[in-house]
């Protein structure tokens, strides 16, 4: 069940679609069946350690809140 990233042709709205084999597309916006599938470019993976502010491992600061955070309060 890929995502693709759509573009509509009666109204020029910009989506992205879950499409499931053959299933018609159709505009969220207008209802229109004529769009355009775009070339998207996909997201490039991120580590568990660059995903986290670089902040977060620093004891002299305050907890940041974050569920991910290590610092205690304090």
């Amino acid at each position: 069940m890929p995502l693709y990233e759509y573009s509509c042709r009666k109204c020029d709205h910009t989506f992205e679609a879950l499409v499931f084999g053959d299933e018609a597309v159709e505009c969220p916006e207008c209802q229109g069946k004529r769009v355009e599938r775009l070339l998207s470019v996909p997201a490039r993976p991120q580590s568990a350690a660059s995903s986290l502010p670089s902040s977060c491992g620093d004891p002299s600061l305050p907890p940041c809140g974050a569920p991910w955070c290590q610092r205690k309060g304090g």
